[in-house]
């Protein structure tokens, strides 16, 4: 059921999407064709989930919260093919359904920061369920920025998937460096150097 309502929602999003944020995509390719693997990047508006399920060539199961499973807009979030998470608890449930779909050679979605920044700062710090669910499934870990704002009808947001890695056991080191080639790709655009 999820993958027919996602498939019949997709092309609708997708021009959606180009027509009012004309996003500029790079790295596209890094997301692997036919390999399970985890997106893994910055959260700036609760558009974001959207816009990489917009753009994205396969189909991503983000983590959400469990309030976003209630109601009209629960069944849709559900048809997309979303986990529910309890942000109150160590969900280890979410944890597990999402590692059954990386063993299923699925692409799951996060946001190591478990909530959007709103603060000066160029991330938060990552929570490390991103890093051991690529090490525990042998998945693929694929960075993204998500970068600018969002304007209708306005060029402004930018995302960019950094190139795919296999997680070590170090996963501490491994989310460490997750959160610095995030935030320091960030800043590059902060910085005008891109």
């Amino acid at each position: 059921m999820n993958k027919l309502f996602y498939k019949m929602v997709k092309p609708i999003t997708s021009f959606l999407f180009k027509i009012l944020f004309r996003p500029t995509i790079k790295g596209i390719d890094n997301i692997p064709n036919d390999a399970s693997c985890v997106l893994a990047g910055n959260h700036t508006k609760w558009l974001d989930p959207i816009m990489l399920v917009a753009i994205s060539k396969r189909q991503v199961h983000f983590l959400a919260k469990k309030s976003l499973f209630k109601g009209p807009i629960g069944l849709i979030v559900k048809g997309m093919g979303a986990i529910p998470v309890d942000r109150s608890i160590h969900d280890k449930n979410a944890l597990n359904n999402a590692i059954n779909e990386l063993n299923n050679n699925c692409v799951i979605g996060i946001f190591p920061e478990g909530t959007i920044n709103k603060g000066n700062n160029l991330t938060l710090p990552f929570k490390i369920g991103a890093v051991k669910m690529a090490h525990d499934t042998n998945s693929y870990l694929v960075p993204f920025i998500i970068t600018g704002k969002y304007k209708l009808f306005r060029k402004k947001i930018t995302v960019e998937f950094l190139p795919k890695r296999k997680i070590s056991s170090n996963l501490t080191l491994e989310n460490e460096k997750l959160e610095k080639t995030v935030a320091s790709k960030i800043g590059e655009y902060k910085n005008g150097s891109i």
